[in-house]
């Protein structure tokens, strides 16, 4: 008898074994169907989150890069009072090419409805098209000037659009100012750090009020766009801007292991115990094979295999109602309503995203862990004397 032929009557008794167990072989695949999708949907839900969230990232707030002024911290409000870089010849005409977006940061203080709350104030070019902020909106005025405020600035400053508001705010030489603007509109964003607390005015508007004529913060890059002297200004990349993003993404994924890994154990637990009580119950037969000619090697593969077989009438069933369930989350998406009152950059709904590879990686984990779990209580079968076997003995 050929090797091949041994393999296949290997695993057309595992088979027929696991369908002689009925009930307790489907209880088994039904657990470890289970675990199999949980670990797709999770991964899924977080590489789509991930995905969602760097594109709205970028399309609202980093481009693809940005060029800072040297000293500024965006975390540390301390260094926008001195953050500011007067706009070079070349860096001016990248801006009217639309390869580039200046914006100029500065503190506030903003009086709505008489009460008193700290902002911040970003001028942006209003011909911009690099990001998608609505910044058209802001048309110039000689009553008074226009701003855009994100949807969660609108509700905890109680504002609305024409609503106006008393901006006071220190320019680059110490002088206190104040001024009312009218709130032009008010615009959706899932990316907090763009809307909370942020009161956008037109480039120009904000360096009059500043003092700082044809001055910006930093430089939002367009697509693949590299200035070629870019002078003292330091750029930035996708990799450092969203460094956060990937942090938090890493802790995610780091705790849904736990909660995979245990679900995965428990339906481990109960191949292992099936395996363990079959080997016990099924000595005569085990016994029989030996009988037959068959090696201890042979036998213990017919088990291991019957085992692993688990696994794979698991990722079968799995598929059977996973795939549908998949499909219309995929159409209409993951409510995250409630994530959205903390400061991630979360949308409404998550779609998830499943690659080839992470149902590929999902499929070998289960399969391996599934039939190394198979084979330990199997390699007592190559301790058992054929005699004590037939006689339903333990040796």
């Amino acid at each position: 008898m050929n090797p091949k032929t041994k393999v296949m009557i290997a695993f057309k008794l595992a088979f027929k074994n696991l369908m002689g167990a009925g009930l307790r072989t489907w209880l088994n695949v039904s657990v470890l169907s289970f675990a199999f999708v949980i670990i797709v949907f999770y991964n899924g839900m977080i590489d789509g989150w991930n995905r969602q969230s760097r594109i709205d990232i970028s399309e609202w707030e980093t481009g693809d890069g940005q060029y800072w002024v040297p000293g500024y911290d965006r975390y540390d409000p301390y260094t926008i009072q001195d953050a500011h870089e007067t706009m070079s010849e070349e860096i001016l005409t990248e801006i009217r090419n639309k390869n580039l977006v200046p914006v100029l940061i500065a503190q506030a203080t903003a009086y709505p409805q008489g009460r008193m709350q700290g902002v911040v104030l970003r001028g942006v070019d209003p011909e911009q098209t690099v990001l998608k902020l609505p910044v058209d909106k802001m048309k110039p005025s000689d009553d008074f000037d226009y701003a855009i405020i994100g949807k969660r600035m609108a509700e905890s400053a109680k504002l609305g659009v024409g609503d106006k508001l008393l901006v006071r705010w220190r320019d680059k030489n110490g002088t206190f100012d104040a001024r009312e603007i009218q709130i032009a509109s008010i615009f959706r964003c899932d990316v907090p750090a763009v809307d909370r607390g942020q009161i956008y005015l037109r480039l120009d508007v904000l360096q009059k009020m500043m003092g700082m004529e044809n001055e910006a913060t930093l430089l939002v890059a367009g697509n693949g766009f590299v200035i070629r002297d870019p002078g003292n200004w330091e750029f930035k990349d996708q990799g450092f801007l969203l460094a956060d993003m990937d942090k938090i993404i890493q802790a995610k994924k780091a705790g849904g292991t736990i909660m995979e890994g245990l679900l995965l154990i428990i339906a481990l637990i109960a191949i292992f115990d099936t395996q363990v009580l079959s080997i016990f119950r099924r000595q005569k037969e085990i016994g029989t094979y030996i009988a037959l000619g068959m090696t201890r090697r042979q036998v213990v593969g017919i088990f291991t295999v019957e085992g692993g077989a688990h696994s794979i009438l698991a990722t079968l069933l799995g598929a059977a109602y996973g795939i549908p369930l998949f499909m219309l989350l995929d159409k209409v998406g993951i409510p995250m309503k409630a994530a959205q009152a903390t400061d991630l950059p979360v949308a409404e709904k998550i779609f998830p995203y499943y690659s080839l590879g992470l149902i590929i990686v999902t499929i070998i984990l289960v399969v391996i862990t599934a039939t190394i779990v198979s084979y330990l209580p199997a390699r007592k079968i190559a301790k058992m004397k054929p005699t004590d076997a037939l006689k339903g003995k333990i040796s």
